[in-house]
């Protein structure tokens, strides 16, 4: 063996060498001076018996080698229930993709497919390693919401034959159905709310929607939203721009309020995850929600109605996203399915906008 490839431990002993190929049941059996067969019996506890002293030197050779089962070759031979699927979204912390993460393994778990979850923090190369490792361990079909890279990650699920299905939104356009809610009418619902039901004229939109305002956030679905905010507010209207993040939209809002010279009388905020650093602004600012300032949101958390105040939001259809989305993964086809037009969108009032008083 290369020296260069072992190392020293204490008294003189030499470690096992990290990088040798990893040990086969035929390993095991020559090391033993057993059959293949014999080896299988003793680590599957059958269906032939074995000696005692042949049972000792199987497990003393497997214990010298290091031998691991080969779990996935196991589960191929054996009839399965369990089917695999795989999920990547984009941050776990937001209520939307822990909604989804719920409805997904429900209604995947009723047609006998476990889910395995990646988080991919919005960064390509971690969505390309989780589409890469699922696909080594096996799974019969991916769903993917808010893709950074859906170019690569599809290389890599046709070299594999893997049925893919893309959800929520792409950063790049996908030939593929993009199962999705309506976020441009989503936007036009939140703005329309504050000007024809509560009468607000001057209206702001707060979030990025460029690559110079984000890195790593879901522009895509931001710049849509906006797009049906101006439709209603005017595109002259203002916007302050954000990074998405909540440190991001509390300094920006902050600073806005501070140096604008109207006001504004409603807010639309481009992402949940900003919105209560928005809400925290407005208040720091000594300004009174909704007196002053209506805010209305998105995919807020129904679990958040206890929060100091609640906000208005404009939903998704979190079980009909995941029904379809899984109807395209699991069914005979993909490839020739047509895309589904988006799904409509509902606003919940809230306290931020006026419509509910407190619990």
């Amino acid at each position: 063996m290369n020296e260069n490839l072992r190392h020293r431990r204490p008294g003189g002993q030499t470690a096992p060498d990290v990088t040798a190929k990893r040990p086969t049941l035929a390993d095991v059996a020559a090391r033993a001076g057993v059959s293949t067969a014999v080896v299988s019996y003793v680590l599957n506890d059958g269906p032939r018996p074995v000696s005692e002293a042949a049972r000792a030197k199987v497990i003393a050779a497997a214990d010298a080698l290091r031998y691991r089962p080969d779990r996935l070759a196991r589960a191929l031979r054996r009839p399965r229930r369990w089917r695999q699927i795989g999920l990547l979204v984009p941050d776990l912390t937001m209520p939307l993709f822990a909604a989804l993460v719920g409805r997904v393994e429900i209604e995947a778990r009723a047609r006998d497919h476990l889910t395995m979850i990646g988080n991919t923090g919005y960064d390509p190369d971690r969505e390309i390693e989780f589409t890469t490792a699922f696909t080594e361990v096996g799974i019969d079909g991916l769903l993917v919401a808010g893709a950074v890279d859906p170019a690569g990650t599809s290389a890599i699920c046709a070299r594999a034959r893997l049925p893919v299905v893309w959800a929520h939104n792409t950063r790049t356009p996908v030939d593929a159905p993009l199962v999705r809610a309506d976020h441009v009418a989503a936007g036009r619902l939140a703005a329309e709310h504050l000007a024809e039901v509560h009468g607000c004229r001057e209206l702001v939109f707060v979030g990025g929607f460029t690559a110079a305002d984000v890195h790593y956030g879901d522009r895509e679905t931001v710049a849509q939203r906006h797009r049906g905010f101006a439709a209603v507010a005017g595109e002259s209207a203002p916007v302050v721009r954000t990074d998405l993040t909540a440190a991001g939209a509390y300094a920006q809002v902050s600073a806005y309020l501070r140096t604008c010279a109207r006001l504004p009388q409603g807010i639309v905020v481009g992402t949940n995850a900003q919105a209560a650093a928005t809400l925290r602004a407005i208040t720091d600012a000594q300004l009174a929600v909704p007196e002053q300032i209506r805010v209305v949101g998105f995919d807020t958390d129904a679990a958040r109605q206890f929060a100091q105040i609640t906000l208005a939001s404009v939903q998704q259809p979190i079980e009909e996203i995941t029904r379809l989305a899984l109807d395209r993964l699991l069914g005979p086809s993909t490839e020739t399915a047509n895309a589904p037009e988006p799904m409509p969108v509902v606003l919940a009032p809230g306290e931020s906008c006026g419509c509910a008083g407190p619990l």
